[in-house]
């Protein structure tokens, strides 16, 4: 199988249907055509945030931006 194929694969991931519902609100009339992409659009971004910079602890800054992305998916309460 060639990497190219690896990088199509998908796995399904549970979120609590309520938080779907609120994605689903959220992402009305913007670029994200579905709740996987948004999520995945999310995911990326805090993943990509935390690997930039992975021997700096995170700043109080940075640290509230996450939080508040946490608590705006539902997350955090």
């Amino acid at each position: 199988m060639t990497e190219e194929k690896d990088d199509k694969k998908y796995t399904t991931i549970s979120i609590p249907t309520p938080l779907a519902e609120k994605i689903k609100k959220r992402i009305q009339g913007t670029g994200f055509n579905s709740l996987s992409s948004y999520v995945t659009y999310v995911l990326r971004e805090v993943i990509s945030g935390t690997e930039e910079e992975p021997e700096e602890a995170f700043s109080k800054e940075d640290e509230e931006k996450i939080k508040n992305r946490l608590r705006a998916l539902g997350y955090l309460d």
